[in-house]
């Protein structure tokens, strides 16, 4: 795992990074994350400062998302930061799942609260307090409402940067059906939605399948997960989606008159993507010389670097100044006129930044009609002619999205082994790490097993391999296999 000391509060000079991905992954992310100028530590341990760069991508991602979830009817609300102590206990599980990361207020100014109130961890019950106020009949369902905003959980002693900040940001989709099938049809197309963005913003792919009962959400009656893999061989949840059944609605008495014009209690769906996603994007993109932003959620996509001479400066800066204008019209560009450093600690200033293309411009290239673009992820240079200029760009972007998204395939393709024997996956995990796959009898005993012993749990159980669970044995105990689970080391 990854465990951050506490930065050294003092100006330093900005260097690059110092530490080999490779060979200290956990030392290589603290540095990649401060260095590139993406987040920044604060006084409030576990809790970031997102720098431009990094909020603009989460701006983007949010944007996206938002736009996909209102065109499938999901409309946005906002609910109070704060939960009274009485409402956050009336769900047992729930509350039993999150009484040890949460943070209470207890006094204002010299003034004791008659009540405690919470720093909301997640937002169920001061919404569905509501929720049994506003839904009567079956008239009023479905409900799919959504909320954008920050959670705060203290549950753990060393946070990781953005992987597992204690404030974060995501959205917090609450759904309620009349009926467990209508709920259930909206798995898949949320679960899609994450999948899209994920892939097409962030260049991520992910493993979707569903937790096991130790690993659902507090409250649910089941929880279904996105699963990434980490360079380091340490897997990590992304975007998730809970199905709460009837245990919410009984225990906040959600009920409407059905069209029998009976009572019964609704069936509710929660689901949620977070900025966990950005520390994801770092860890598997980027590379010894820092950062490697893809294109769609990149502020800067294109940096434009003159490089002149005392007498020729002027000649060079306009003809910068132009191109910088034309591109300007197709891809996010910056103009980098700064004249205190070398063009040389400019490229390094921004490849550390993570800045998809760079452009860069001299006395003899204006001559020649030409430009070099210099591509982020391949480090390759290329001569364009200046009228070509905006095609190519505009092309590069998105072979860089491509080729950054086809990398990261590889090495969660290349991270799944599958295994027959218990001893097997012991020095699989141990050895390689990454998702190791195997029968599962669905017993909590042979899963308990697993993880007392090797470290690793069960991330999900993939959609896409529990076919193989028909002729399969439990990994642990020999028992005819109910599924095929992923066991990992994970965060």
């Amino acid at each position: 795992m990854i465990y951050v000391e506490p930065m050294v509060k003092e100006e330093k000079e900005k260097k690059g990074i110092t530490v080999n991905k490779e060979k200290d992954f956990s030392a290589w992310y603290t540095e990649v994350i401060e260095k590139s100028e993406f987040v920044d530590y604060t006084s409030v341990s576990g809790a970031l400062a997102f720098r431009p760069d990094a909020y603009f991508a989460w701006e983007t991602v949010q944007r996206a998302t938002d736009d996909i979830f209102k065109a499938s009817g999901i409309q946005n609300v906002y609910f109070p930061t704060l939960i009274p102590e009485h409402l956050l206990s009336k769900e047992k599980e729930h509350v039993k799942g999150f009484n040890p990361e949460v943070a209470w207020v207890t006094q204002t100014g010299d003034s004791k609260l008659e009540e405690r109130l919470a720093v909301r961890p997640t937002s169920e019950t001061i919404m569905y307090e509501s929720f049994s106020k506003w839904i009567k009949s079956w008239r009023d369902l479905p409900m799919r409402l959504n909320q954008w905003n920050s959670v705060l959980r203290w549950e753990f002693k060393h946070p990781t940067p953005l992987l597992r900040s204690r404030e974060f940001l995501w959205n917090e989709g609450h759904t309620v059906f009349g009926s467990q099938e209508e709920a259930d049809k909206e798995r898949d197309e949320i679960l899609g939605i994450y999948l899209k963005i994920l892939k097409e913003y962030l260049a991520l792919p992910g493993i979707a399948g569903r937790k096991s009962d130790s690993e659902k959400f507090a409250g649910a009656v089941a929880t279904y997960s996105i699963e990434h893999m980490l360079p380091n061989g340490w897997s990590i949840q992304g975007p998730d989606f809970h199905s709460d059944g009837q245990n919410f609605a009984k225990a906040f008495d959600i009920k409407f008159i059905n069209q029998k014009g009976e009572k019964e209690y609704a069936y509710q769906n929660t689901f949620a993507i977070s900025t966990r996603e950005l520390g994801i994007m770092m860890a598997v993109h980027g590379d010894n010389r820092g950062a490697v932003l893809p294109p769609r959620i990149a502020r800067i996509q294109v940096v434009v670097i003159p490089i002149f001479t005392t007498e020729n400066k002027p000649q060079v800066m306009k003809a910068a100044s132009d191109i910088s204008q034309t591109i300007g019209k197709h891809a996010r560009t910056y103009l980098d006129d700064n004249d205190v450093y070398s063009p040389g600690w400019k490229f390094n200033n921004w490849e550390l930044k993570g800045t998809p293309i760079r452009v860069e411009i001299g006395e003899r290239d204006i001559k020649a009609g030409k430009v070099v673009l210099a591509r982020r992820d391949t480090s390759e240079k290329h001569e364009v002619r200046i009228e070509e200029l905006e095609k190519k760009i505009t092309a590069m972007l998105g072979e860089i999205n491509a080729n950054l998204l086809s990398k990261a395939e590889k090495l969660l393709k290349e991270s799944i082994h599958e295994v027959k024997s218990y001893e097997e996956l012991k020095k699989t995990i141990k050895q390689k790490g990454g998702f190791v796959e195997a029968g599962w009898c669905g017993s909590a005993e042979c899963e308990a097993k697993v993880k007392d012993e090797t470290g690793a749990k069960i991330t999900n159980m993939p959609f896409d391999v529990q076919s193989k669970a028909k002729n399969a044995k439990c990994v642990v105990c020999g028992e005819e296999a109910k599924y095929v689970a992923n066991f990992a080391r994970s965060y």
